[in-house]
């Protein structure tokens, strides 16, 4: 065996032939002379009953002394069961993304699988359906509560405790719903985390019960027809915006969600059927609202308006009508007529409706379930379709119009 080592001078003179040729060191190191007059170090080993060969560098850049270092290294690997090629691709791997994150950094990226680059990948893919209200208030919560603190931590190495401190701070300043919507949001973006094998679990779980519980509240809502008078009346008297005034007034006769009054648009508006069709984003259920005569004279009335842009209550921001209306106007006008926080919401209109038609004008609760736009199901438990009771959810809605007409006299 002693024979077979190889020395520095026999490397150097060691000449290409017509073939390839082996230079043995022994232990399955050798130098492989390419007929070109190339040198490559070469390491034999076996691991798990398979034959593989792996590449120790050139020389002379890969002397004689580092081609046995590197091999002795190959077979310490081996001896522990773990192949040496497996160890090189990790290394380059490795290495590319270091290369990558910092190129990322230097850009004002976030680092790669860093909580703020998961998160952000999460927000991309599962918002795509959301509302643009809706994903801009949850984007900038995670800006403002969760990035400046944990954004940059590799999402793998963040424990339990970690978090909590961090929605501890959103508690601290009151803000405890606040608290349990961003605990369930990160719940969402460690499970993506877990799915896409950058964590190994969703650490959300560990701390259910450790906020404080959020005390429930129902939007303030006027259910009395006593105290529905004076709202309507202060409506039909609003000496603000135009745009705000008919939003505020076809807002009872509806009894929609805000930010479907806000999101309303004239392409889904069919006059000749006194119809209003639209997806409701909360349970991605097509919805029929039969406009009574009142909704449709409104409607009428603010036509000329706006109708050249694509919302039937635009933002007085927007002219040309390519963005909503904001979600405070209608409730800043409410507060500007005198009507308070405890009093009155822009969500209370639907509390309004469905307690009044059922308590006062008699309707079938289910018709009005079904014009609120809420899962009703049927008695073998499937969901109804969005034209069932139709003709009577339009005689319900012409009824509630004329009640409200009257109310205001």
């Amino acid at each position: 065996m002693a024979k077979e080592l190889l020395t520095d001078v026999a490397i150097r003179n060691a000449k290409p032939q017509d073939k390839d040729t082996r230079l043995t060191d022994g232990s399955g190191l050798y130098l492989l002379v390419k007929t070109n007059g190339a040198k490559w170090w070469r390491f034999d080993y076996t691991i798990n009953r398979t034959r593989k060969t792996l590449s120790v560098g050139v020389y002379p850049t890969v002397s004689l002394l580092d081609a046995r270092r590197k091999a002795d290294e190959a077979r310490s690997t081996v001896a522990n069961g773990v192949d040496p090629s497996d160890v090189r691709k990790s290394k380059k791997a490795e290495q590319q993304f270091n290369l990558e994150n910092q190129k990322r950094i230097e850009e004002g990226k976030p680092a790669l699988d860093s909580f703020e680059h998961v998160a952000l990948e999460w927000f991309d893919k599962m918002m795509v359906n959301k509302s643009e209200n809706y994903k801009s208030r949850v984007l900038a919560a995670l800006k403002r509560d969760t990035f400046p603190w944990i954004g940059s931590r590799p999402i793998s190495e963040i424990k339990a405790a970690e978090l909590l401190v961090v929605i501890q701070r959103i508690e601290n300043r009151n803000a405890i719903e606040t608290a349990h919507r961003m605990l369930q949001t990160c719940g969402q973006i460690f499970r993506y985390a877990q799915a896409t094998a950058r964590a190994e679990n969703d650490i959300t779980q560990a701390l259910k019960g450790a906020l404080a519980p959020v005390i429930n509240s129902n939007f303030a809502a006027m259910t009395d027809p006593q105290k529905v008078k004076p709202l309507l009346q202060a409506i039909e008297n609003y000496s603000g915006s135009f745009t705000v005034k008919c939003a505020l007034q076809l807002a009872p006769l509806v009894f929609v969600r805000p930010g479907e009054l806000r999101q309303a648009e004239w392409q889904h508006v069919d006059f000749e059927n006194k119809e209003w069709r639209f997806l409701v984003t909360k349970t991605k259920t097509q919805h029929i609202v039969p406009l009574s005569n009142q909704a449709m004279e409104i409607l009428k009335s603010i036509h000329p308006v706006t109708s050249r842009g694509r919302y039937v209550f635009p933002s007085a921001r927007t002219p040309n009508g390519s963005r909503p209306m904001s979600d405070v106007a209608l409730l800043a006008a409410l507060r500007r007529m005198g009507f308070d926080k405890s009093e009155m919401s822009v969500h209370g209109f639907r509390a309004m409706a469905r307690t009044i038609l059922d308590e006062v004008l008699g309707f079938r609760p289910d018709f009005i379930e079904h014009q609120l736009a809420h899962a009703v199901k049927d008695p073998n438990g499937r969901a109804y379709n969005r034209t069932a009771h139709l003709e009577e959810r339009r005689k319900m809605m012409q009824a509630w119009a004329d009640y409200l007409n009257l109310l205001k006299i």
